[in-house]
């Protein structure tokens, strides 16, 4: 159902979802270390989407008769200087991640497959939502700057979010 230069294609998306991952594991000990719990909180619940992102694309490959190939992956970025500077970094990886969709959203119309189209405009809409979290946190850290007590209200916020899983099924 999947032309091999698809599977190839998604294969590799595969395996950026889990260095994605593992970049906000980074990023959670960083808050870890940091005494903000509620960051941490927040970076660990992306952690948890990111793996099942890739399981849902690994699920997809399976079901349309391809086969998934595991990859190497480079060391994630561990050291930040701010909360700010993590999540301009969450931000920036957010949109590399968009782009990587919409080319592989990109390839699915190209080569006219619709159950790979319908498959990826899931994650094309996710992402409008990722970046714009990430923006939203970002807005809130610039106003606070350095003020002590606006950082730990933020992060009393984020301790607030909870995984919510989503379906697997291509």
């Amino acid at each position: 159902m999947l032309t091999q230069k698809l599977v190839d294609a998604i294969n590799d998306q595969i395996q950026y979802e889990y260095y994605s991952a593992f970049i906000y594991k980074a990023m959670q000990a960083y808050f870890e270390s940091e005494d903000l719990p509620g960051m941490a909180n927040w970076m660990d619940i992306q952690f948890q989407e990111e793996m099942s992102h890739a399981e849902k694309m690994f699920q997809f490959v399976c079901e349309t008769g391809g086969r998934v190939m595991m990859q190497s992956m480079e060391t994630p970025h561990n050291d930040y200087s701010s909360p700010l500077h993590v999540f301009e970094e969450a931000l920036r990886h957010e949109q590399i991640v968009t782009s990587r969709i919409n080319d592989l959203m990109d390839l699915a119309q190209q080569e006219k497959n619709h159950a790979a189209q319908i498959f990826l405009q899931w994650f094309v809409t996710e992402q409008v939502e990722e970046e714009a979290n990430a923006s939203h946190i970002i807005a809130k850290l610039k106003r606070v700057q350095e003020d002590g007590r606006g950082l730990m209200m933020i992060d009393q916020e984020l301790a607030k979010r909870v995984f919510i899983p989503i379906p697997t099924e291509a």
